[in-house]
């Protein structure tokens, strides 16, 4: 079978430039808003004294926040072709970034943050005079799960695109 051309790629290999009309579409407000929700999500977490599974919890979305920012500089730029055999399959791999890994691990890392809160939610009383993990726990979980709902929103909003037999991302 022929071999499917990638998606257009930037014009010059050697300028770079902005795809601003990828800056301004759907999925590039998305990814701004998952880049920052994510990024608000591990700092409350990394910022406190965490223990058990807040380990895992943070490990996903430090690895979730990098991987998006890896899509979103490649995508701005407009330099996903240089990457072997994803860079064909940009609106794929863009799709599984966000179904499999944002809606999954950040599910996953709320409901750790979730439960986490709710074991803390003692220390919240007037009068408790120890350190208080409470509420940086529960803002963890309310950045961790408006971030997976972010991913679920690009992740459909790739699978539209899918669906229509468009190839690029905008």
């Amino acid at each position: 079978p022929p071999a499917v051309p990638p998606p257009p790629g930037p014009l010059a290999r050697g300028s770079l430039s902005l795809h601003r009309a990828y800056l301004r579409s759907p999925l590039g407000l998305l990814r701004l808003g998952q880049l920052a929700l994510g990024a608000a999500f591990w700092v409350t977490v990394a910022a406190q004294k965490y223990e058990g599974a807040a380990h895992f919890a943070l490990f996903a979305a430090v690895l979730v926040w990098l991987l998006t920012l890896a899509l979103f500089g490649l995508s701005l730029l407009g330099r996903w072709t240089l990457v072997p055999w994803l860079g064909s399959r940009w609106l794929l791999t863009n799709l599984v970034h966000d179904l499999a890994l944002g809606v999954g691990l950040y599910a996953a890392a709320t409901g750790i943050m979730g439960y986490k809160a709710g074991r803390k939610s003692y220390c919240n009383l007037p009068g408790y005079s120890q350190r208080c993990l409470y509420g940086a726990y529960l803002s963890a979980s309310v950045c961790g799960g408006i971030a997976a709902c972010l991913y679920l929103f690009s992740g459909l909003y790739c699978l539209s695109r899918r669906c229509r037999d468009e190839r690029d991302i905008i």
